[in-house]
């Protein structure tokens, strides 16, 4: 027989018991410290543009990777789900807003059809001991105009003779080129002040109208634990090329290359500032090209001003190299 104080306690412990199992949900001193985490990462992702480059160019650095900072979200909100904390899952949805503000257009397939023509960048590697591979690459592709970046000398006749037949115009200056199915003319070195020939110009007789197409591959960047992420040579190459379009007289300009940075690094500003992405305005997806095995970020670039419109983006296989070449229809 149970008694009516047992009775009572029994009764209040039913009905204490849920109330302490919501109070472990909402329990405000849980996963402050996993709440702070998601706050600092959509204040990065927010302004990264101020994160400061003067240490170890810094600010570069964290905006060559930007979107993989969105995979901070799925973490902290496990966390927050361990931790049974309402307040760090609240916090979690401030990285992922942010997130989607910046790169959730990027994840959906903008494609407008064909276009008039398709061109196509790839940085072949200099140490690639697959050309004939990265040749058929090219040859399949049906772009009718190709550059090349990190063409080595000895590498240049194979690539000459292998495309031939598909291209029959093309021009070499220094390690960078480029191929047509199209007349190509007023071809002039771009001097992006490293001492060598990593640039040019050349105008592409389209049946559409000219077009100037600009091909570039400007300095690597390194990461080293003594200075950090070393960039100044690429950031004042940057400056250069930047000039260099601006002064174009042709109206439409394309810019073809590896420049060592992504859309986001602000230190390309000079050349990503005027013109547009391929990848962003008809691409599906971010477009990772660098490095092949396993794409991280989108060193590899097709920009165009002056009205072209691109309708098409996209990343080819893996080949011989240690990038893989980018490509883009376009409408005159």
């Amino acid at each position: 027989m149970v008694r009516a104080d047992e009775a009572v306690t029994a009764a209040g412990s039913t009905r204490s018991g849920p109330a302490r199992s919501r109070s472990r949900w909402l329990d405000p001193r849980r996963g402050w410290i996993t709440a702070a985490l998601a706050v600092l990462t959509a204040v990065v992702l927010a302004a990264h543009a101020v994160v400061p480059n003067r240490w170890g160019n810094l600010g570069s650095l964290v905006e060559t990777f930007l979107p993989w900072l969105g995979l901070a979200v799925p973490v902290l909100a496990l966390v927050g789900l361990w931790r049974r904390s309402a307040t760090a899952l609240t916090a979690v949805l401030l990285p992922a807003i942010v997130w989607l503000n910046l790169f959730g257009g990027l994840v959906t397939d903008k494609s407008g059809g064909e276009g008039d023509f398709t061109v196509l960048t790839h940085n072949v590697a200099a140490a690639n001991r697959d050309t004939a591979g990265t040749v058929k690459l090219l040859n399949g592709s049906g772009a009718e105009i190709v550059a090349l970046e990190e063409l080595a000398p000895s590498a240049v006749a194979a690539y000459s003779t292998g495309l031939a037949d598909r291209y029959p115009y093309h021009v070499v200056e220094g390690t960078v080129g480029l191929w047509s199915t199209y007349p190509i003319g007023d071809v002039r070195v771009v001097d992006i002040r490293i001492g060598w020939t990593r640039a040019f110009r050349a105008s592409v007789a389209t049946p559409a109208g000219p077009l100037a197409v600009y091909v570039a591959h400007l300095p690597s960047v390194r990461l080293k634990s003594a200075s950090g992420f070393t960039a100044g040579r690429r950031d004042h190459s940057a400056q250069a090329l930047g000039d260099a379009i601006e002064a174009e007289k042709l109206p439409k300009v394309i810019l073809l290359g590896d420049l060592n940075g992504t859309m986001n690094d602000r230190s390309l500003a000079p050349v990503t500032s005027q013109m547009r992405s391929a990848q962003g305005a008809a691409g599906d997806g971010f477009g990772f090209s660098w490095p092949s095995a396993f794409p991280m970020a989108r060193i590899d670039q097709i920009l165009s001003k002056g009205g072209l419109k691109p309708t098409d983006s996209w990343v080819l296989p893996a080949d011989g190299s240690d990038h893989r070449a980018v490509a883009a229809d376009y409408r005159y």
